[in-house]
């Protein structure tokens, strides 16, 4: 007997990424492709304290089954951790799900129907598009800059495409890095309630800039623009400002939304751990996330200068990025100048045999792709490593 696997699967591919990986387990070879923090950075003793405390305190919560919404203790220091960024959140405003890749995949189950259209950002992450195409969506791409996604190009194709939600990481995108304006922030805003177009802001590299402070999210902005909060869904996660483990993320919306994100949330995995919320809740209740994140934010800023510094000295006019203020991301493409290399596939292919490795941008893209660009993560290298893996990168550009 043979499967019939369900026509929806054909709407979608492996993950390029998750592909590139099988490549890496080659000794010695520098990673520039990964999209994680460094487990070196994680504060291993504030964890530690947490669970214990979750154990040692309320042992039969943290062990037991819990509510679909979160646990609730969580959910309180969520919404303290919200409105300490400027955003009025209530605890019975957000649920807790299993990362925010959960809350985006709840949004794709309680919001697209086959032949819907949805709009993203050109490049965006990858698991989106094919998150949103597994549940029958048309994924349209709307252009961005160094400021984020060009709002009057934005509009035009909302006016062509009537999408059923608009898809945006505002704040140190990925893969792009880019950072919207304040600007362009209330620009969004003002055109989705123009056009009643809902508007999905994921913000997992909020938290991580290196200098001064992003300007505030759309869901921190939606209260001066009157109507934009009822069209604004906020996915949240701490698996880039504490633990990817924990698989902690949350999701804000309207209660109409919730009520079906919760049901649809039932059907998968019941709850988040447990276990993994209480742990959370000591560790934000603890306010050990302020100087964790110090650290943080000054390991990659050092990090991400060295490498803007190392690509200008090794590779010169032959690739062009903006540097970062923030993330885990450089986002840049190959200019082909002086007769070198400007494709991201062939060049990742030559990097791997010169022992270094990152991601082409071409996946990054739902529709038209820039085979000229790719993806580096300055995350898990040190500065020695980092400078190391670029001039690598640069001997495969010459090769």
């Amino acid at each position: 007997m043979s499967l019939r696997f369900a026509q929806r699967l054909d709407q979608v591919e492996t993950s390029a990424i998750r592909e590139l990986f099988k490549l890496l387990g080659k000794p010695g070879i520098i990673s520039f492709a990964g999209g994680f923090p460094d487990a070196a950075l994680f504060d291993v003793a504030g964890i530690s304290a947490a669970s214990q405390a979750a154990l040692a305190q309320e042992p039969g919560a943290a062990l037991q089954y819990g509510a679909t919404e979160g646990y609730q203790p969580l959910r309180e220091q969520l919404a303290s951790f919200m409105r300490a960024k400027g955003a009025a959140v209530a605890p019975e405003q957000l649920i807790v799900t299993t990362g925010s890749q959960q809350a985006l995949d709840l949004i794709g189950k309680t919001l697209i129907d086959p032949g819907d259209t949805v709009i993203v950002e050109a490049p965006t992450f990858l698991a989106t598009i094919q998150c949103f195409r597994l549940y029958g969506a048309k994924v349209v791409a709307a252009p961005v800059d160094a400021d984020g996604v060009q709002v009057d190009k934005l509009e035009a194709l909302i006016a062509q495409h009537r999408p059923k939600f608009v898809y945006l990481i505002p704040t140190f995108g990925n893969p792009s890095g880019a950072l919207t304006s304040l600007e362009r922030r209330q620009q969004l805003l003002a055109l989705a309630v123009k056009t009643g177009t809902p508007l999905i802001e994921d913000d997992p590299y909020g938290d991580l800039y290196f200098a001064a402070e992003p300007p505030p999210s759309l869901l921190a902005l939606s209260d001066s623009v009157p109507g934009a909060r009822d069209l604004l869904v906020y996915c949240g996660s701490l698996s880039k400002v504490l633990s990817p483990g924990l698989r902690v993320g949350w999701m804000v919306a309207p209660a109409a939304l919730l009520a079906r994100a919760t049901m649809c949330k039932q059907f998968s995995d019941a709850h988040t751990s447990t276990f993994a919320q209480a742990t959370a809740a000591h560790y934000l209740r603890s306010g050990a996330m302020p100087q964790a994140l110090a650290r943080v934010r000054a390991v990659y800023a050092e990090r991400a200068l060295a490498m803007g510094e190392a690509l200008r000295a090794e590779l010169g006019a032959a690739i062009e990025f903006t540097q970062p203020q923030g993330g885990l991301f450089i986002w840049a493409r190959l200019t082909g100048a002086g007769g070198a290399l400007a494709d991201g596939a062939k060049l990742a292919q030559q990097a791997i045999a010169q022992g270094v490795a990152f991601v082409p941008g071409a996946p990054f893209y739902a529709s038209d792709p820039d085979p000229s660009t790719l993806r580096l993560s300055f995350a898990t290298a040190d500065v020695e490593r980092i400078r190391e893996g670029v001039s690598r990168l640069g001997r495969a550009l010459r090769a």
